[in-house]
């Protein structure tokens, strides 16, 4: 007969509890990140100085107006998918799963001008990714 050891840290600690960190991270970082890009709309509507050199041959045009509405839906859709993940249904894992690569590739936008953050935020998108996919499935009884 298996008996726990009562020293033992993890005694207790069920399978699905193991990796509930994980999708506590992920569901954090997506709300975080989301109310970051929230922060970015409001940057980008309410600039009034000279817009950057590099902005001209970006993706979206040179109207920081329209940089302000992509960031403001963008940054919605990841507090949503953070609240989603937290609530752990499958559809949350594959809404937090495209809003982590989401997260990702809408850095790259910003890699001319701030490269280093950039890459962390593409770091971290790739990591709720890995979360999700990793330690966010049905959990077998």
């Amino acid at each position: 007969m298996y008996t726990q050891d009562p020293s033992d840290p993890y005694a207790g600690v069920a399978d699905d509890d193991a990796w509930s960190g994980w999708l506590f991270f992920a569901g954090t970082i997506l709300g975080l990140a989301g109310l970051m890009r929230v922060f970015d709309a409001l940057w980008a509507f309410r600039y009034d100085g000279q817009v950057a050199d590099g902005l001209e041959g970006a993706i979206l045009g040179t109207s920081l107006s329209t940089y302000g509405w992509v960031w403001l839906i963008v940054g919605l859709g990841l507090i949503g998918a953070s609240f989603a993940v937290l609530n752990r249904s499958q559809f949350a894992r594959w809404i937090g799963i495209i809003a982590g690569a989401v997260l990702a590739i809408s850095a790259m936008w910003w890699m001319p001008f701030y490269p280093v953050w950039s890459l962390v935020y593409i770091l971290i998108g790739v990591l709720v990714v890995y979360a999700l996919a990793a330690h966010g499935g049905r959990l077998v009884r």
